[in-house]
């Protein structure tokens, strides 16, 4: 079945605290801005409390200078390893394929996270980064280029699995797609909302491989 191909059903992922446990980059933000990693994670967590971004922890800890420091911690970090990835990534990826599911993996990552990926095993049928394609979440442009790379396809015939309720599921779901809400991560540990209705709720890729088909299934089964 090609990519493109109308009977194609396809499970797109996000990276971030999807597939890449982000604690490690963290860790390499705290040491860059001279503080502990309990303190970076506190004012993280305190950002999202507030309804921000990432970067709005950096503002809470008085660093508005964080973005020079971005190379160096670029280089502290060296990129994903293999210690980074959740235990479920991969083998819930080699479930999902043998299910029928074609991947996707897009994300709001720089560009060379691709080539990591890659290296780490991620092998799945188009993957891109935000920096790649020019759009980033959750901005509709960034769905609309999903939908071209998965060959045009049509969008619920798409399932797009993160877990950020703001930039994924939300989104998502706006855009006409299957959201998968994946509550691990502080985003999903501090969420005070509950997901959209229609959206499915997983706490593991375990779990997303076995309950997938509840909103996406595959051509020619019964919902």
């Amino acid at each position: 079945m090609p990519p493109g191909s109308a009977a194609a059903r396809w499970v797109c992922l996000d990276v971030g605290e999807t597939l890449i446990d982000e604690t490690r980059v963290w860790t390499c933000w705290s040491e860059a801005l001279g503080t502990t990693a309990l303190t970076m994670m506190a004012a993280l967590g305190a950002a999202i409390a507030r309804g921000g971004d990432h970067w709005n922890a950096f503002d809470i800890l008085g660093r508005p200078d964080w973005r020079t420091l971005a190379p160096a911690v670029e280089r502290a970090y060296g990129g994903f390893r293999q210690s980074d990835l959740y235990p479920d990534a991969l083998p819930a990826i080699e479930g999902l394929t043998r299910a029928g599911y074609r991947i996707g993996v897009v994300a709001n990552q720089p560009a060379q996270r691709s080539a990591e990926l890659r290296a780490l095993g991620i092998a799945p049928d188009v993957m891109a980064m935000s920096e790649e394609i020019g759009a980033h979440k959750p901005e509709p442009a960034f769905f609309e280029r999903v939908v071209d790379l998965l060959g045009n396809a049509d969008p619920t015939h798409v399932a797009y699995v993160g877990d950020r309720l703001d930039n994924d599921v939300r989104a998502a779901a706006a855009a006409g797609m299957r959201a998968v809400w994946l509550k691990r991560g502080p985003w999903a540990a501090l969420a005070v909302e509950e997901a959209p209705e229609g959206a499915l709720v997983v706490d593991s890729l375990t779990e997303l491989v076995e309950r997938v088909a509840e909103v996406l299934p595959l051509a020619g089964q019964d919902r």
